[in-house]
């Protein structure tokens, strides 16, 4: 993709996300919706305005690197603790229940054992995305349900990790040896990424941020430094750029400077996520829809209905209030973006069929964009189109 391309493909995906997005808030509808509906219209399924979607989906990515590390801005580090510790039994146990319910649905459409075995995988995941941009910010990331919300999709990230590095493992046909070395990378890592991130903030972030912190300009270049190279570090070292950059944000949340840092970021978060929405929806392959609609209906139906009833059951065996829990339930109950990426490693890897890999695509939109729909309609977000739910 050269520059002139570049430059017309951001042209057609912010003009037609503009005119979208004004017809949307127009029918009182998500503007989520409008940014997937437009990847769909002019990705290589609709009218192939903007065909190559790597680029776009690499920039985009970054969108999400960013929301994690305006989490992270939010997040006292005795808070996460505490909630990590009670989200922990919940995230095992709902990813067994979604993995093995998903599988042995899809399983019934005649997939061999290792398909239903990867889109069950894909299943077991929510969306970090829909989680958090439809959660008021002012209102509730200070709160339990914010907390605890938190605390699930980073587990179910470093789950979705070793997901992924068992899937090219076995595609590339490692021994066992390799694996339990691949596996281990990302448990001896993790520690080693926070103890770095926590003494360099403390002996080189925060006492540069506090000396030249009247240079506003100076403060965005390292936020956007700090964010960006923990989440490459993280990476390198078996874990994704997404846990390195909400570590980042979390290790700094401690200071007065961290909240004009979180204001300064949310327009290129935004940004950004207008892309990665974009891709999602450009990313349906259309055509082949129609020969797995049975197991995408099925499928999106048991996600819809399974998963908010599973997060009510296990939230409420931690003492969770059961408004809290059914709150929780709703906004968690879709598949991930984690979904998608699992589906594409897959199929490169020769685990999946291009049929698998497209009921995980359209599963993965249809239920982000119906729980989204539920969640706007009954829950306060910032995009609610009830006056009395919308909160920013």
């Amino acid at each position: 993709m050269d520059a002139h391309s570049l430059t017309f493909s951001f042209f057609l995906i912010f003009s037609g996300a503009a005119v979208l997005a004004t017809v949307a808030l127009y029918s009182r509808q998500p503007l989520i919706i409008a940014y997937i509906v437009l990847g769909g219209l002019l990705g290589p399924s609709g009218f192939k305005l903007v065909t190559d979607l790597s680029l776009l989906e690499d920039i985009a990515h970054i969108g999400i690197i960013f929301l994690l590390f305006l989490l992270g801005l939010d997040m006292q580090p005795s808070a996460l603790v505490t909630t990590l510790r009670k989200s922990t039994p919940v995230a095992l146990a709902s990813s067994f229940a979604f993995f093995s319910s998903s599988a042995f649905l899809v399983s019934l459409f005649g997939f061999d054992l290792t398909e239903a075995a990867v889109i069950g995988a894909a299943m077991m995941f929510s969306s970090t995305i829909i989680g958090i941009k439809l959660l008021p910010t002012t209102v509730l990331h200070h709160r339990h349900i914010g907390e605890m919300m938190i605390g699930l999709l980073l587990l179910q990230d470093i789950i979705a990790i070793i997901v992924l590095i068992t899937l090219n493992a076995i595609g590339g046909g490692v021994e066992n040896g390799q694996l339990a070395t691949a596996l281990l990378r990302p448990a001896v890592g993790l520690p080693f990424l926070i103890g770095a991130c926590y003494a360099s903030v403390r002996w080189l972030v925060l006492p540069l941020l506090a000396r030249y912190d009247r240079f506003q300009e100076y403060l965005f270049l390292m936020a956007i430094g700090w964010c960006l190279g923990v989440a490459e570090l993280s990476a390198a070292i078996g874990l994704s750029a997404e846990i390195g950059a909400f570590i980042a944000g979390v290790t700094i949340a401690t200071s007065p400077i961290s909240q004009f840092i979180a204001i300064s970021l949310k327009p290129l978060r935004d940004f950004f996520l207008v892309l990665f929405f974009f891709s999602v929806g450009a990313r349906l392959e259309i055509a082949a829809l129609p020969s797995v609609l049975g197991p995408v209906l099925v499928l999106s139906a048991g996600i819809l209905l399974f998963k908010p009833l599973v997060y009510r059951l296990l939230l409420s065996s931690v003492s969770e209030k059961k408004s809290l829990a059914w709150n929780m339930g709703f906004r968690l109950g879709q598949a991930s973006e984690f979904s998608l990426l699992i589906g594409y490693v897959a199929l490169a890897q020769g685990l999946l069929s291009m049929e698998g890999a497209v009921v995980i695509q359209a599963v993965s939109i249809v239920t982000l964009l119906v729980s989204s729909y539920v969640v706007i309609l009954n829950f306060p977000t910032p995009i609610a189109i009830s006056d009395e739910l919308r909160r920013d």
